[in-house]
């Protein structure tokens, strides 16, 4: 008698703001139950909003039911995707689930425009930029952010960081999964509701602490519980 094959867990990945998918390089999910899929960032159509954007990303998943992984922006990403899939599970990493999550910093720019004074046609200002979006925390760290940049155009840049200040989601999607490390300098842990503690774990852990996430990510979408 033949054994029918096992169906296999889609997974969609986003990167953060610019980010290109090579932050998953070390994330290893069992290949008997999951298939791995990566989406890159392109460049806006004119006038799109980020809801827009979430449209023309969503046709890029082809499967029913996925899971979906957004880290950074990406997190922010993935939730405005869901008005469009019926995913199976939405996990957010180092990112935020609503508005009321944002750090300061990022409420001052929604209001003095601060943002779009950055330099963001320049790759040789990308530390105005990271300092911008990530703090001066990871000032030390532009060579590695250098490394997973996936996108420098300046027009998906200035847009990227416009909708993300505009970003006017009021509650979480239900039964989303927010993982975040207590070390996390871009969305301090003190603005957040509830979550999935990493301890130790940075707004980069995606890429310095992939063990944690290769131990406990089958499990994490395996998990019919409600959120965390």
């Amino acid at each position: 008698m033949k054994t029918l094959p096992v169906e296999k867990i889609h997974v969609y990945f986003v990167p953060g703001l610019a980010a290109s998918p090579r932050i998953f390089e070390h994330i290893v999910l069992p290949p008997d139950q999951f298939e791995v899929h990566h989406l890159d960032w392109f460049l806006p159509p004119s006038g799109a909003d980020l809801a827009e954007y979430a449209r023309i990303m969503s046709e890029r998943v082809t499967h029913d039911a996925p899971v979906l992984i957004g880290v950074s922006f990406g997190g922010m990403l993935i939730q405005e995707m869901a008005r469009f899939l019926n995913p199976r599970k939405l996990i957010v990493i180092s990112s935020i689930k609503c508005r009321d999550e944002m750090p300061r910093r990022l409420w001052i720019a929604r209001y003095t425009r601060l943002h779009r004074l950055l330099p963001t046609g320049a790759v040789q200002n990308l530390e105005s930029l990271t300092r911008f979006a990530f703090g001066d925390a990871v000032r030390k760290r532009l060579k590695l952010y250098e490394r997973y940049l996936g996108i420098r155009d300046k027009e998906y840049l200035d847009w990227a960081l416009e909708v993300i200040v505009h970003w006017d989601r009021e509650t979480p999607e239900p039964g989303l999964i927010h993982i975040h490390g207590d070390q996390d300098a871009v969305f301090p842990i003190s603005h957040l509701g509830p979550y999935l503690c990493v301890e130790g774990g940075t707004h980069t852990m995606i890429i310095h602490r992939y063990k944690w996430f290769n131990e406990r990510l089958p499990a994490i979408i395996l998990e019919e519980a409600g959120s965390i």
